[in-house]
């Protein structure tokens, strides 16, 4: 199995497998999701330290089960040979109502075949008022025209 864009990554190649990325958990499907890492794939994700595909499955499952409405922003931060750096944003709220918008920064590592094998993910949540929110677009994937984080100022 494969991913394209494959590494080494260009400036072009990296922007790619970044809004691939965005799109992918904006989706909110898990068995997608996971197949772009690679079976031994290791995170750190806060306090979660998931390996392998069932154990991201089971991650990302219980991550859209309490963040609600969910929508991803993600930027490239920068790039080389087989690694990607980005920074996020997304917002959700809990089952209680109280929104959040979660920023952070993720370090990525790709193996040949454009699998990620390496997911390493700090995050910080602030809690927000509706009226605070910046990701308002509905269906899964954020519209071309929709700013990204620079643009909005975050």
């Amino acid at each position: 199995m494969s991913k394209p864009p494959f590494p080494p990554f260009t400036l072009e190649t990296a922007t790619q497998k970044v809004r691939a990325a965005e799109d992918a958990w904006n989706s909110k499907n898990p068995d997608a999701v996971s197949l772009a890492y690679t079976p031994g794939s290791v995170w750190r994700n806060r306090t979660n330290f998931p390996q392998g595909r069932d154990q991201i499955k089971d991650f990302l499952r219980h991550k859209w089960e309490t963040e609600l409405e969910y929508r991803l922003v993600k930027e490239l931060w920068c790039f080389h040979d087989t690694r990607i750096a980005v920074r996020f944003a997304y917002e959700w709220h809990n089952a209680e109502g109280q929104w959040f918008r979660s920023y952070g920064n993720e370090n990525w590592e790709f193996d040949a075949d454009g699998l990620m094998r390496w997911r390493l993910a700090s995050i910080n949540d602030l809690p927000i008022t509706v009226q605070e929110r910046k990701f308002l677009w509905q269906g899964t994937r954020r519209p071309d025209d929709h700013p990204g984080l620079s643009a909005l100022g975050l």
